[in-house]
């Protein structure tokens, strides 16, 4: 998982974002499946609280089981 410098300045936010993502994603893989997944970043979610940022992942998980599934 890589995020851009240029989309998130502060490393603080960056690793923010990147535990949140991994913390989702383990909690719902066995409901996603087994493929790729590539999470983008943007400038919006620096500034989000772990509220919105776990439901917001939240909500993709369920869209990408959805499609996938």
């Amino acid at each position: 998982m890589a995020i851009a410098k240029k989309q998130i300045k502060r490393a603080v936010d960056r690793n923010k974002i990147k535990r949140s993502a991994r913390e989702s994603f383990r909690l719902r893989q066995l409901t996603i499946g087994s493929f790729d997944i590539v999470v983008l970043a943007r400038r919006e979610a620096a500034a989000a609280s772990k509220k919105n940022l776990s439901r917001s992942l939240n909500d993709h998980w369920l869209k990408l089981a959805q499609r996938c599934g």
